[in-house]
């Protein structure tokens, strides 16, 4: 067995505390960022909705679409909360946790079960990553990066789902609005992303120390041996390396949003299409959106192994 198997199959504690560090900080980060004008593609109210009126014959194309891409949540303006981006997240968050205990407590080299031996090829492949991509050690990539991967491939799965089947039965419960998947809601990916950055400023000062991590906003990217060069230089340099840092969460998280709300509405759209030929470029879009869905998943878990890795080098390695 792998050493990452060991650690995160062996004992199940570690992934179970990640996914709470992890979601914790989603908690967090959504009183921060769940707001209308963050959210101002998917936050757009309807008239139609809002006087609750049945219309005989059916709501627009346009208003179909608005529908379909609006949150169910409370308060407003900034302190909004999306009700279903946190339940379907936590849904999800505990249904790794809870397979990644049950493959732990009944462990068997000797007899592995199917769920076992599943896991354990996922676990293979990211510790392929962390070896190739991670400069030193650290305990902690490989859990995180094994929990990002497969909490993130499971909640860009949920666009695999019929588009109409959970706001149907929650309408039929009466819930008019429901929003399935978590990672088509720009909250999630910043604030996922809003973790590792956390990180990466933890370990930047852990590894470099307070002073060296001042020195790198001070004296990176363009460094100078004369003293005066290396004054005129610090406000370029200190603006430079902000920029940098700061690009390394936005990026992540636009990333992930974008092609995951791009992949949602272009199934509502085909949705719009008669019945009879829905299969067609819905299935084929399906088909292909299984390897966005994965691959948005793995350039996210990517990332996160590369930019701590850069955490982890000190002024002279690093730059």
């Amino acid at each position: 067995m792998l050493d990452i198997s060991l650690i995160v199959m062996g004992n199940c504690k570690l992934p179970v505390v990640l996914i709470t560090y992890l979601f914790n900080l989603l908690i967090i980060c959504y009183c921060l960022l769940a707001n209308n004008e963050l959210s101002f593609i998917s936050k757009r109210s309807l008239s139609v909705a809002e006087s609750h009126e049945v219309v005989t014959s059916g709501p627009s194309a346009v208003e179909y679409i608005q529908h379909h891409l609006t949150n169910l949540s409370v308060g407003e303006g900034f302190w909004t909360f999306h009700i279903d981006t946190f339940l379907f997240a936590a849904g999800l968050a505990f249904l790794v946790g809870w397979a990644a205990k049950k493959v732990g407590d009944n462990l068997d080299p000797d007899n592995p079960t199917g769920l076992q031996n599943f896991l354990e090829i996922i676990l293979e492949f990211v510790e392929r990553q962390v070896k190739d991509a991670f400069v030193g050690y650290n305990p902690l990539i490989g859990p995180l990066a094994f929990t990002l991967f497969v909490w993130i491939f499971l909640m860009n799965t949920m666009d695999l789902l019929p588009v109409d089947l959970l706001p149907w039965v929650a309408n039929a419960a009466g819930i008019h609005y429901l929003k399935v998947v978590p990672t088509a809601n720009l909250d999630t990916p910043l604030a996922l992303a809003g973790s590792v950055f956390a990180l990466i400023i933890f370990y930047n000062i852990k590894i470099k120390g307070g002073l060296g991590f001042i020195k790198m906003f001070l004296f990176h990217p363009f460094s100078a041996n004369n003293i005066v060069a290396k004054i005129l230089l610090m406000p370029v340099n200190i603006v430079m390396t902000t920029v940098e840092e700061l690009a390394k969460p936005a990026s992540m998280g636009l990333r992930l949003f974008g092609n995951m709300f791009a992949g949602e509405l272009i199934f509502i759209l085909i949705a719009l299409l008669p019945w009879w030929i829905q299969w067609l470029p819905g299935g084929t879009w399906a088909i292909f959106h299984i390897l966005i869905i994965t691959l948005q998943a793995f350039i996210f878990m990517l990332l996160t192994i590369v930019y701590l890795s850069l955490a982890h080098q000190s002024m002279e390695e690093g730059h």
